[in-house]
């Protein structure tokens, strides 16, 4: 778990480190053909993802996918799903691209003499892999996927005339001399200053206690039966002079941008209301989309799922800091990291040396790794709080929960009870179907559950069927390995699938679509390289 977490605060130092604009920079130089652009995509993030954590590959590759589509007028569910397999496919080629890589080391290392996998052991296997399910997603399997509207811009995306409506204060308004704030209390509806008007010059996410004039205008956020109620009351104005959209709700100080909610977001099962977002973050939520269109509720009062778009406007230096807290992604927005500008040559640099450390035998990864994240806390990269927000903890505390459940199965006899049960129907099937069903069982398994637990679940039984059938448990082990990180057929079954499904508009069926073929692809390269590689003799 130790080794995990390190990777974890490396991955985030790299993300904060300002490699997206890097990859933007040399992204351009590919061209408009759909096909390169894809390529050169899924490649670069299967590379990212083999040296880093899967979920920090993929975060710094989707904005610069969606503005690549955007800019080629183009659907970006022709790229997310996609990207989001090679990140996937990228994390079987070392022992740290994957948190089931790492939890198979240790399962060897327990079996084997205390020697764990090195960090390129996974390489023969793996790259084989990677490079098959590549060549796939680019040449054959994005053409299987269902094609998705896909939203080109946040006018389009969250329909922002449906609810931003500008007031005027008349001449003879009992509001003139009041504040902001008693305009946004006059009703019990929820109303929202996102905007002000005065003399012409427009004035974005305004203070509450800006007092209003006569002549003023005031840009608010409701629905259309709540503006009538404000007027009713108030007193004030329709203005319908000109739409509204988002270049009038942001200036150069503020920002309205769409972010996703990612996997490991605080915000999960929650409402803006419930999170306070206005007062406590001084960021306000413009329009929620789920699966490529808005919903129509009140934005403040709806439960956000992981994979949610939202549209927020709020400073742009307040939402460099809130966004990362929170655990939202921002999309496609220019000059946004997550996190301060930092030093990406000397943060690769550290990064590098810790893999080469690990790879030439000379420090363990879990040393390797976490001196690395140390020296990235001491050198200023991040800090403590930046530590604890990188960790996934949920996925610390179910391989916590797991590993004794795993050596339950142990002890209790319950894993050779399954493995024997596994031999007995196999009964006289070759020694390379048994490590088909070993294979396919656990990439079933990852499908529905979280992929460390799959493999913490399945190392066990592996290793008693090896020990059953007289082999080595190296092959067993390494059919685990692929199996628990090809989680291609659902949303659920890993963190990549689910943050992509909102920006690409994705269904919940859409993904064995390409998923499927893909799994079978997978299967078929790999056990004939798991029986090249790792020989089941003794």
């Amino acid at each position: 778990m130790i080794t995990v977490a390190a990777v974890l605060v490396v991955s985030r130092a790299l993300l904060n480190s300002g490699m997206v604009d890097s990859i933007v920079r040399l992204m351009a130089r590919v061209g408009k053909n759909p096909i390169m652009q894809l390529l050169a995509l899924v490649v670069a993030v299967s590379v990212c993802s083999a040296f880093m954590n899967n979920i920090g590959a993929l975060a710094l590759f989707m904005p610069v996918a969606i503005r690549m589509a955007r800019k080629n007028e183009r659907s970006p569910s022709l790229f997310l799903m996609p990207l989001a397999f090679g990140s996937l496919l990228g994390g079987l080629i070392t022992q740290v691209g994957t948190p089931p890589n790492i939890i198979i080391s240790l399962f060897r290392a327990e079996v084997n003499g205390g020697e764990p996998f090195r960090m390129f052991d996974f390489a023969p296997v793996g790259g084989g892999v990677a490079l098959a399910g590549v060549l796939f997603i680019v040449f054959i399997g994005w053409r299987l996927m269902p094609r998705r509207k896909g939203q080109l811009s946040p006018e389009e995306l969250f329909e922002i005339k449906d609810y931003i409506t500008e007031i005027r204060v008349p001449e003879d308004s009992r509001f003139a001399g009041k504040k902001l704030r008693e305009l946004e209390n006059a009703t019990d509806a929820d109303v929202i200053v996102v905007g002000y008007v005065r003399d012409g010059q427009k004035l974005p996410a305004p203070s509450l206690n800006r007092v209003l004039r006569a002549g003023d205008s005031v840009i608010v956020k409701a629905n259309a039966d709540v503006i009538q109620e404000l007027l009713d009351v108030t007193g004030l104005e329709l203005e319908g002079s000109e739409k509204i959209g988002a270049e009038d709700l942001s200036s150069d100080e503020v920002s309205v941008m769409e972010v996703t909610v990612t996997p490991t977001s605080v915000i999960q099962g929650r409402t803006a209301r419930s999170l306070n977002l206005r007062n406590r973050y001084g960021v306000n939520l413009l329009g929620v989309a789920r699966e490529g269109g808005r919903l129509r509720a009140r934005p403040d009062s709806i439960r956000l799922r992981a994979g949610d778009v939202l549209l927020l406007q709020g400073d742009t230096e307040t939402l460099q800091e809130v966004l990362p807290n929170l655990g939202l992604l921002p999309l496609a927005e220019r000059g946004m990291r997550l996190g301060k500008p930092r030093r990406v040559v000397l943060a690769m640099g550290l990064f590098a040396a810790a893999i080469a450390l690990a790879a030439l035998g000379y420090l363990s990864v879990q040393v390797a790794f976490t001196t690395a994240a140390i020296v990235m806390v001491l050198s200023g990269f991040l800090s403590l709080k930046e530590i604890y927000e990188s960790v996934d903890w949920p996925i610390i505390i179910l391989l916590g929960a797991m590993i004794p459940v795993s050596q339950a199965l142990e002890t209790t006899g319950g894993a050779q009870l399954i493995a024997g049960s596994i031999i007995n129907i196999a009964g006289n099937l070759a020694s390379w179907a048994i490590l088909t069903i070993v294979l396919v069982v656990t990439m079933f398994l990852s499908d529905i559950v979280n992929n460390a637990a799959a493999a913490v679940l399945m190392a066990p039984i592996a290793i008693s069927i090896a020990y059953g059938m007289g082999a080595s448990v190296d092959p067993f082990l390494m059919s685990v390995a692929i199996g628990a990180s090809c989680a291609f057929l659902t949303p659920i079954g890993h963190q990549s699938n689910t943050l992509v499904m909102g920006p690409g508009g994705y269904q919940f069926g859409d993904y064995w679509r390409m998923g499927l073929p893909l799994e079978i692809i997978v299967t078929l390269v790999a056990i004939p390289l798991i029986m090249l590689f790792w020989p089941l003799g003794l």
